[in-house]
């Protein structure tokens, strides 16, 4: 039987630390109070996550703005057309009318617009590619400070632009910010919280980047860009106040050889009254049987981190090719098909609470249904649906008569919008912090997040010219087999991570 001067002995006493004697590292285990709260760890996601809504706000910012700062309306191209995830860069895709300001200063050519609409995807390539690094050299919480200044700097450049210049430096600033929340947000999450609620908490960042779409589609239509430039200013801003409260994670500082800090971490996330000290031992046996300082190389030689990395890769892929942006693309004609009169800035309102509230029920039920059968379930609807969009625009574009089912696309459109945003569009976000130990995350979650940024330059240039080439019902059709192989894959190659500890999972990966 232990006794109750070593039940009290905290972390680092146990490490022959004698000046950490703080009382919040005291595990009172007797008397059965041991218990963790949450209300913590869902404050700090929301925190961090709000990186997600300044992202998506950067994401959806040329749909409103792009009309009221050019020389003519923007044509109804695919130019810069394209999706993150929910997140959707909709430069000509639903074009919201707004009057010119009288006196604008800014007066953008077809060129200049797709350079200022490109240039964020280009930047945010480059973001996430430094930024697992440095997560691993100051922290994570440190990174994303650090890697919210660009946010701030890039929305006072493009307020104050009075040069197409100051929007590129503006929007690539905006990508790097963008590239970087990309791998540290989803970083940070899944290293704080408990196996119960790492779902749900993985989620918040698909759905806090619906929101700040959603919040520019709505205010974008009512105010002016500059007007709307200032207000995307105040989320990094009350980011970057957030982030000075948070701690930095349990496994990070356990990494560095910090017990009383990350028993202190722990603390604070978890509660006064958890027990640090099995969840600390938790941690360094994860740490223990991950290599000490894993290089790029130790990602791809170890058979646990490669096949982590192809699954997150795979997952990203099938999420860009979906088909998300040609569903987006159609929106606004697929409405007007169904003997809607909505004018186009109201059909990107409609589908931007579509996509928040379908991804919030995502996050109520990841813990429960789990990964794997959502991701089922949304490859077989979203491939079903996209095949009859691919039917039906090849009977219209044939000469036939569609007016009698106009209403069958529009029930495609809402189904697909639906099953994406509970499936591929935030799970492959959640699984890429999961599949990999501390020494490999980093850098594995830098090189998945660019994967996802190269699909997206690649569905985005390409798309223009499939549907020139090939005719929309073909690519439709296309993104259809896309999302059949996603079904086959899933159901035969992945294993349900939902309530599976990080050791579970290592040990799935590894082939044991």
């Amino acid at each position: 039987m232990v006794a109750s001067e070593d039940i009290k002995k905290t972390v680092s006493q146990e490490d022959a630390d004698p000046s950490a004697r703080n009382p919040m590292l005291y595990d009172p285990l007797q008397d059965g109070v041991v218990k963790t709260s949450k209300t913590r760890q869902y404050v700090a996601a929301l925190i961090m996550c709000l990186g997600a809504v300044a992202a998506g706000t950067a994401l959806a910012w040329t749909s409103p703005v792009l009309d009221q700062i050019s020389v003519h309306p923007p044509a109804n191209t695919t130019a810069g057309n394209s999706t993150m995830g929910n997140a959707t860069i909709a430069n000509g895709t639903s074009p919201i009318p707004l009057p010119l300001p009288s006196e604008d200063r800014l007066q953008l050519t077809a060129g200049q617009q797709t350079w200022v609409s490109s240039l964020l995807a280009i930047g945010a390539f480059l973001g996430a590619m430094p930024t697992g690094y440095i997560a691993d050299a100051i922290g994570r919480r440190y990174t994303a400070m650090v890697m919210n200044v660009p946010f701030i700097l890039a929305w006072l450049s493009i307020i104050f632009a009075n040069s197409a210049g100051w929007l590129y430096f503006g929007r690539f600033l905006i990508g790097i910010s963008t590239g970087s929340f990309c791998v540290v947000a989803p970083m940070y999450i899944s290293e704080i919280a408990e196996t119960s609620i790492r779902g749900t908490l993985g989620t918040l960042f698909q759905l806090l980047l619906t929101v700040g779409i959603l919040f520019v589609y709505m205010v974008g239509s009512m105010v002016s860009w500059t007007t709307l430039s200032t207000l995307c200013l105040f989320v990094p801003i009350f980011l970057f106040l957030g982030l000075l409260i948070l701690p930095e994670t349990p496994v990070y500082l356990l990494k560095k050889g910090q017990r009383a800090e990350a028993a202190l971490s722990l603390k604070w996330l978890w509660g006064r009254y958890c027990d640090s000290r099995s969840a600390i031992q938790v941690i360094q046996n994860d740490l223990d049987q991950a290599a000490a300082d894993a290089g790029i190389l130790d990602l791809f030689s170890n058979r646990g981190a490669r096949n982590g990395l192809v699954i997150s890769i795979l997952l990203m892929f099938f999420q860009q090719f979906s088909g998300i942006n040609a569903v987006i693309f159609y929106t606004v004609p697929i409405f007007q098909s169904a003997g809607s009169t909505l004018d186009a800035s109201v059909c990107s309102i409609i589908v931007g609470v579509v996509q928040v509230i379908m991804t919030l029920t995502a996050s109520l039920l990841i813990d429960r249904a789990g990964r794997k059968i959502l991701l089922l379930f949304s490859s077989t609807v979203m491939s079903i649906c996209l095949a009859i969009l691919g039917a039906y625009f090849d009977m219209k574009d044939s000469g036939k008569d569609v007016s009698s089912i106009g209403w069958l696309p529009l029930l495609c459109v809402v189904l697909f919008m639906i099953t994406f945003s509970v499936g591929y569009g935030p799970i492959p976000w959640l699984m890429m912090g999961e599949l990999f130990l501390p020494d490999v995350k980093a850098t594995a979650v830098a090189i998945t997040v660019m994967a996802n940024w190269l699909c997206v330059f690649i569905v985005t240039k390409s798309f223009g010219t499939m549907i020139e080439s090939l005719g929309s019902d073909v690519t439709f059709w296309f993104f259809a087999t896309c999302m059949a192989a996603a079904t086959i894959y899933v159901a035969t190659m992945l294993q349900e991570t939902k309530g599976k500890s990080a050791s579970q999972i290592q040990s799935w990966l590894n082939g044991r």
